[in-house]
C-alpha cells in the first residue's frame, strides 16, 4: 500500500485557489472500505459522485470518513445547486462541493452563498461532523471550505467569463459528456464534435484564466489526464471506480483460456 497524498485534506483549497496541479479519483460505489484503499494510493483529492453515483447519505458520511482515515481531501459532486445539498455534504466532512448543471453567474453566486456562514453566504451553522475535521469557526470553515462550479451546458459555456468571475467561485471544472452532448454529440464520446469541444475547453479555460480561477475536468484514464494538465488544466480526475472494477476483471478474465462447452 502507498502513502497518502502529498497535499493532505487540510489547506486543500488553497491548494485548489493558488492553480497548482492536482490529480484526484472519482468514486461511485458505496464501498468505503474500497474508497479507503483508494484514497491511501496518492491522489490528491478523492470525489464522491452524489448526482451520478451510486451513494446515498450514510455511504457519503462512511466514504468521507474513511478519505478522512487516509489523510486526502474528500469532495462531493452534490445532487444539484441547492443548499440542501449542498450544506449536508459540508455538515459530513467534505473538504469542498461540485456544483453540477451552473448555467448562470447567479446560479453560481448561489452555490456560493450556500457554501460559507454569515456574512458571506447563507450556509446554516449545524456541522457536527465538520466541526471536529475542519473546526467550529464559521470563518474558518470559509476559507477552507471550496466551492466548484460545473460548465457543461450551451448556457453555461456562454456564460463562462461571468461565472468564472464570481466572487467566492474557487475552480471550475468541466463536465465532458454532458457538455458534448449539448455541443451536438450524439454520444457522450462522440468525435463528431471534436473540433467544437475543443474550441470549448479553450473558452473556459480563458475565461477562468482571466478570473484567475482554476480549471479542472474529467479524464477517462491517466493518459488523458497527463494531457489535460500539459493543456493548461489545473486539476484532474480520473475515471471511477466502477470503471476501473469492470476493466480489472475482464482483463484478468481474457487471460484464462477456456474452451467451449
Amino acid at each position: 500500500m502507498t502513502t497518502n497524498s502529498t497535499t493532505g485534506a487540510t489547506g486543500f483549497a488553497e491548494r485548489l485557489r493558488s492553480g497548482r496541479q492536482s490529480v484526484g479519483y472519482w468514486v461511485v460505489c458505496d464501498n468505503p472500505v474500497a474508497t479507503e484503499r483508494i484514497a491511501m494510493s496518492g491522489y490528491d483529492y478523492v470525489c464522491l459522485d452524489a448526482q451520478h453515483g451510486l451513494i446515498e447519505y450514510r455511504g457519503v458520511l462512511a466514504a468521507i470518513t474513511a478519505i478522512d482515515a487516509a489523510g486526502t481531501a474528500a469532495l462531493v459532486r452534490v445532487q444539484a445547486n441547492d443548499r440542501f445539498w449542498i450544506a449536508q455534504a459540508l455538515d459530513a466532512g467534505a473538504r469542498g462541493v461540485i456544483v453540477p448543471m451552473v448555467d448562470t453567474a447567479a446560479e453560481a453566486a448561489a452555490a456560493v452563498a450556500a457554501c460559507r456562514f454569515p456574512p458571506v453566504g447563507h450556509r446554516s451553522n449545524g456541522a457536527l461532523r465538520a466541526g471536529l475535521r475542519i473546526g467550529p469557526s464559521p470563518a474558518r470553515a470559509n476559507a477552507e471550505v471550496a466551492c466548484v462550479v460545473m460548465i457543461e451546458t450551451v448556457s453555461g459555456l456562454r456564460n463562462a467569463a461571468e461565472i468564472a468571475s464570481v466572487p467566492g467561485v474557487d475552480a471550475i471544472y468541466i463536465g465532458p459528456s454532458d457538455l458534448r452532448l449539448a455541443l451536438g454529440g450524439t454520444t457522450p464520446t462522440d468525435p463528431a464534435v471534436d473540433a467544437e469541444f475543443d474550441d470549448a475547453l479553450r473558452t473556459v479555460l480563458k475565461a477562468a484564466g482571466a478570473a484567475g480561477k482554476a480549471v479542472g475536468i474529467h479524464c477517462p484514464d491517466g493518459v488523458t489526464a497527463a494531457r489535460r494538465l500539459a493543456e493548461g488544466f489545473n486539476y484532474v480526475s480520473i475515471a471511477n471506480d466502477l470503471m476501473h472494477l469492470e476493466q480489472a476483471v475482464k482483463s484478468h478474465l481474457a487471460q484464462v483460456p477456456r474452451g467451449s462447452d
